[in-house]
């Protein structure tokens, strides 16, 4: 039997007790998952690392836009798939974020049952993209 490798799931929020418990987490369940609290450092990681499955991306960062952020990795690797993050706003951002190219919008506080469905239909929904199917 083939063991599926991790879901590779990178982690943005500045706020750094929330990115790295929710990272433990999502770790805890089985994901890799990396936490950083800026958004350079995001394109640093991808360029020296390689492209993660999934990006969970805060919206409202002071270093650069949330917005920012998604369109830029879009640009980097269309098939990474990305999921906003929010405890601000509320649907028009939403909008915004989907036709930016991102997978899902979520609120928070965020339900880790709910999160885990999104980063597996996010992470399915790429590895069919790049196998072809």
């Amino acid at each position: 039997m083939v063991k599926m490798e991790a879901i590779r799931v990178l982690l943005v929020d500045d706020e750094k007790e929330f990115v790295v418990t929710l990272a433990e987490r999502l770790r805890l369940r089985g994901f890799d998952t990396t936490p950083v609290v800026c958004a350079e450092d995001v394109f640093a990681l991808i360029r020296s690392e390689g492209s993660p499955d999934v990006v969970l991306l805060d919206l409202k960062m002071p270093d650069m836009d949330g917005m920012d952020v998604l369109a830029n990795i879009k640009l980097f690797d269309p098939s990474i798939e990305v999921i906003m993050l929010t405890g601000h706003g509320g649907d028009p951002e939403g909008v915004g974020a989907k036709k930016g190219g991102a997978f899902e919008y979520i609120m928070k506080p965020i339900d880790i049952a709910e999160l885990m469905v999104k980063i597996n239909q996010a992470a399915a929904q790429r590895r069919r993209g790049l196998s072809g199917s």
